[in-house]
């Protein structure tokens, strides 16, 4: 009972606090409010017994991102006229944002309506899982069957760097 209504919780604080970053006007409280939704999920992470991935959630999102996100944001040195300045030349960029949000959203309720909604048993159910242990059977599948997702990720973690660089880069 308290598990359910903690993750009900939990859950209901991790889609406001991600609802606040997009509409925060200040971005180092969108960043807080960030931090704050990694660490509600990192809670979520808990209470499905995936203690591994939470502690991850937590030191690498929450902690070693949220960092570089704080340190790109001081070194954009953002005034409050470069913040507002710019209200309506983003008119047509808003309005297929908002289109292609509401296709994403659709797109997310379809996928899972049609595979959580199901029942499927995978092949890794918790007995399984609690034979190999949460730790062994994510680096097993890491490196195995997502490791072209694995690379891609690391590719765009360096982009993501090389694009701080040139933004940090002072003009001559």
């Amino acid at each position: 009972m308290f598990e359910g209504l903690l993750f009900i919780v939990m859950g209901l604080m991790s889609i406001v606090c991600a609802v606040c970053v997009v509409f925060q006007k200040n971005p180092i409280y969108s960043a807080i409010f960030l931090i704050q939704t990694m660490v509600s999920l990192a809670v979520l992470y808990v209470l499905l017994h995936a203690q591994f991935i939470a502690a991850i959630q937590v030191m690498i999102y929450a902690g070693a991102i949220m960092v570089l996100f704080i340190f790109v944001i001081m070194l954009l040195n953002l005034s409050r006229r470069d913040l507002e300045g710019s209200k309506d030349k983003l008119v047509f960029q808003k309005v297929s944002a908002i289109f292609l949000g509401l296709i994403l959203f659709g797109v997310i309720g379809v996928v899972t309506l049609k595979t959580v909604f199901r029942g499927i048993q995978g092949e890794y159910t918790p007995v399984n899982i609690s034979q190999i242990g949460n730790t062994q059977l994510v680096g097993k599948l890491l490196f195995t069957d997502y490791v072209f997702p694995f690379e891609i990720a690391s590719i765009l973690l360096f982009a993501a760097v090389l694009g701080a660089i040139v933004l940090a880069k002072k003009e001559l």
